[in-house]
């Protein structure tokens, strides 16, 4: 990746809505060791543009550690951004964001979502799926983020 963009904090697997969310982190934990993990449902939003458009994303997460990168389970429970099973995303801890958004449209990878948690952390989903097979999820550390990594590397068995 580029400079700007820095190295992955995060690989995040689909996961398909019709599964429980909890059996599906119990298993992954039993086949790769990663985990144990914090499961997040219907994880609370401010705002979220999907496609250019003021468009509700609801989704649940299950998050665990996995050696030196965090994994996230994401299961998307509106239209969802991805259809597939596999890696959903990457993510990255970025300096500035949108130096980061404007690195990934050179790249040719546009915003398919632009979202703001309650908590006010903004992140969005850049589409490098033509080039990469997933979306690069992008955030800029915040006293909040940074300590929930903290907090998911902490609970390691």
């Amino acid at each position: 990746m580029t400079p700007d963009l820095g190295h992955p904090v995060q690989i995040a697997y689909a996961v398909s809505p019709d599964r429980d969310l909890n059996d599906v982190a119990s298993d992954f934990r039993s086949r790769t060791g990663a985990g144990p993990f914090v499961v997040a449902p219907h994880i609370a939003l401010r705002s979220s543009i999907v496609n250019g458009v003021v468009a509700p994303f609801d989704h649940s997460s299950a998050y665990g550690q996995w050696g030196d990168v965090m994994v996230e389970l994401l299961q998307e429970h509106t239209a969802p951004i991805v259809t597939a099973t596999g890696v959903h995303h990457m993510a990255f801890m970025v300096e500035a964001l949108q130096r980061a958004i404007e690195t990934c449209a050179r790249h040719g990878w546009e915003v398919v979502l632009d979202a703001e948690t309650k908590g006010g952390q903004r992140f969005v989903f850049c589409d490098a799926r033509p080039d990469l097979g997933h979306l690069v999820e992008l955030y800029e550390p915040t006293p909040a983020l940074l300590a929930f990594y903290e907090h998911i590397r902490s609970i390691r068995a």
